[in-house]
């Protein structure tokens, strides 16, 4: 008998303070539009629901049509804060965990990490790009919560450490290496803007 697929919440993690971009990168503009909502557009198309994890622009945020999270941890705990406050309001099932500064995600993400997640009977499924784990592109299921809320109390903030505690399947993504660039700085965000007038990326 198949199981039935578990309803997935998208969380974009856009708490973080974007030191090197000079200001808010998830509403810098990539090709007429914020890079946010190009993560948006990647997201809904695999997910039930969105969420945004923000500490600050809440109402830019909100005028995207999405709910917004904030962290309930103090400063500093970085994005597995942001990953505590969507696992907490989202419905029971699957969170698929992505950050703003990508927004050439693959459109086959939430599938393949499903797959990998539900082969194991594992808690969560994280990317890997033949390189480097990209330990914020990941699903992970809800019944997790209470694991990262005690991890959080005890000081943890590193995510792939986090990982290393639950049971955590690695999906390859070789094949889509180039849809997990991050856009960090000006540079990096015109080289992107460059690259998009000739070719995207398979997605």
């Amino acid at each position: 008998m198949t199981r039935e697929a578990p309803f997935v919440t998208a969380l974009v993690l856009a708490g973080g303070r974007s030191t090197r971009m000079g200001t808010d990168k998830a509403f810098v503009q990539l090709d007429g539009r914020p890079m946010i909502a190009h993560v948006l557009d990647a997201v809904r198309a695999q997910s039930d629901a969105v969420l945004v994890s923000a500490n600050e622009g809440l109402e830019r945020h909100t005028a995207l049509g999405v709910d917004v999270v904030t962290d309930a941890h103090a400063a500093g705990a970085g994005p597995l804060a942001g990953i505590a406050a969507g696992l907490r309001r989202a419905r029971q099932g699957c969170v698929l965990v992505v950050p703003c500064d990508a927004p050439r995600l693959p459109a086959d993400l939430a599938r393949r990490l499903g797959e990998a997640r539900d082969a194991g009977d594992a808690d969560a499924a994280v990317a890997h790009d033949g390189v480097r784990l990209q330990p914020v592109c990941l699903l992970v299921h809800t019944r997790v919560a209470p694991v990262l809320e005690n991890y959080l109390a005890e000081g943890g903030r590193r995510v792939d450490a986090w990982l290393a505690t639950i049971g955590t399947a690695t999906v390859d993504f070789a094949d889509r290496a180039a849809n997990f660039r991050n856009v960090n700085d000006p540079a990096e965000l015109h080289r992107l803007e460059r690259e998009s007038h000739r070719h995207a990326p398979a997605r």
